[in-house]
């Protein structure tokens, strides 16, 4: 009698624990997909927000290619996406990897066009003081669109730096190391994408089976 209550609370437990894993997973897939479509509209609306959308016809999310190179920072693939307009290789949204900020690295991504000027710049996460660095943010200063049209010759083009060290990019009030680690990192990915173009718009799709 005792045995075989044993066994019918132990499948009672049994059952209950399958039921409650189930349930677990179910809410965690549903989550994932939600978290996952919020950060592919944070994506598009960044893209957005650096090239003029009339500048190019494709879906920038579904045409990139991913790089490991040490002009963009950190030993890790870093995401290209390639704007295309009839056809034609249009500009390079990179992302880049500044090491060197105040707090930590500066996650970054520049677009730049085929002459080599910059469409524009963001920044995608950091760790800067608030109130301080974090006038990187275009919600908390216009210096992020100090970019646009700026044009970086070669790495040691002496115009792409903050104007403290002889440049002519503004640096905050009060703060000097993010804003020189984020032109630091736009200068090479600009470099970086210039340099390798056309090689990039021909290099393999890496998010053609993303939706």
């Amino acid at each position: 009698m005792i045995l075989s209550s044993m066994r019918k609370n132990g499948l009672i437990l049994t059952l209950f624990a399958i039921a409650t894993t189930g349930a677990v997973t179910l809410v965690q897939l549903a989550t994932a997909e939600q978290i996952a479509l919020q950060e592919q509209k944070k994506l598009m609306n960044t893209l957005s927000q650096i090239i003029p959308n009339d500048a190019y016809d494709n879906e920038l999310y579904l045409d990139c290619t991913q790089i490991t190179a040490d002009e963009l920072g950190e030993n890790q693939a870093h995401t290209l996406y390639r704007a295309r307009k009839n056809g034609q290789n249009v500009a390079l949204l990179v992302q880049s990897t500044a090491p060197d900020g105040y707090s930590g690295k500066i996650e970054i991504i520049s677009a730049t066009y085929r002459d080599g000027t910059l469409a524009g710049v963001r920044v995608l996460k950091h760790k800067e003081t608030p109130g301080l660095g974090d006038k990187v943010e275009p919600e908390k200063s216009d210096w992020i669109h100090s970019f646009i049209g700026q044009q970086v010759e070669s790495l040691n083009d002496p115009r792409f730096r903050v104007k403290k060290d002889g440049g002519v990019i503004d640096q905050f009030t009060g703060a000097t190391i993010t804003p020189r680690a984020v032109v630091k990192s736009v200068k090479s990915a600009n470099v970086y994408a210039q340099t390798h173009f056309d090689a990039l718009f021909d290099a393999k799709n890496d998010c053609a089976g993303v939706q």
